[in-house]
């Protein structure tokens, strides 16, 4: 299985009924998770975020559903560290700039949120940046190290400039081409071999020229822990 041809897609879709926007392609629904399970999924889990909010942590800032834009919907693996299959939905919002939130269900039920922010035009960024919070997408437990489960659907998710065309990733016997989701690229492929090393990143200009290489990124974790 192999990911969809990324196409940078104008405009976005209008959101369903107060929902998220859809992604750019419909190839950023994997493994049969349709648009309006990943919306459910992401408003489970905003409402699991701020139940379980503690010491009087203010979760006013993730929003609601209809402020975000789903990237993601793919299914999830299980690991040793946090057992169980169930599908990740990634989520971005236009403020703050690079505004992301990993969403994880399980048997219909939000499991877990994971935010950050990553921003292309940070300095020392170059044109391509790889969420540096988003391995959950990309690895298992590094008790299993050696001994994942396969085969393996993996992501890789992160920020790219106007000025990229195209985002390409390898990683161990899988490689994508990435959908390029208006300042974003998402990339998505099955893993069929135990891995050591990061998947790598290369993005290209219109004329087809390399404009990043995630080797020479002193800022990129080349392997994995």
């Amino acid at each position: 299985m192999s990911a969809p041809r990324g196409t940078e897609a104008t405009p976005t879709p209008a959101p369903d009924a107060d929902g998220p926007a859809r992604p750019a392609t419909d190839g950023q629904l994997l493994d049969g998770v349709t648009y309006q399970q990943a919306a459910d999924g992401l408003e489970k889990c905003l409402a699991y975020d701020r139940a379980h909010a503690s010491g009087g942590i203010d979760k006013s800032h993730l929003g609601r559903a209809e402020d975000y834009r789903i990237v993601l919907a793919m299914r999830s693996t299980g690991d040793t560290d946090s057992p169980g299959d169930g599908a990740y939905v990634v989520a971005v919002k236009e403020e703050p700039a690079g505004f992301r939130v990993i969403c994880n269900v399980e048997n219909g039920e939000a499991s877990g949120i994971n935010t950050g922010t990553a921003d292309a035009g940070a300095e020392g960024a170059g044109p391509v940046m790889a969420d540096i919070n988003g391995g959950k997408l990309h690895q298992q437990s590094f008790l299993d190290k050696g001994a994942w489960k396969l085969p393996f659907r993996w992501e890789v998710v992160g920020r790219v400039e106007s000025s990229v065309a195209k985002v390409t990733v390898s990683y161990g016997d899988s490689s994508a081409t990435a959908a390029l989701d208006h300042g974003w690229f998402v990339a998505a492929g099955v893993l069929g071999r135990q891995v050591t090393a990061a998947p790598h990143i290369k993005g290209y200009d219109a004329a087809g020229k390399l404009v990043y290489d995630s080797d020479t990124d002193a800022t990129y974790e080349k392997t994995l822990p």
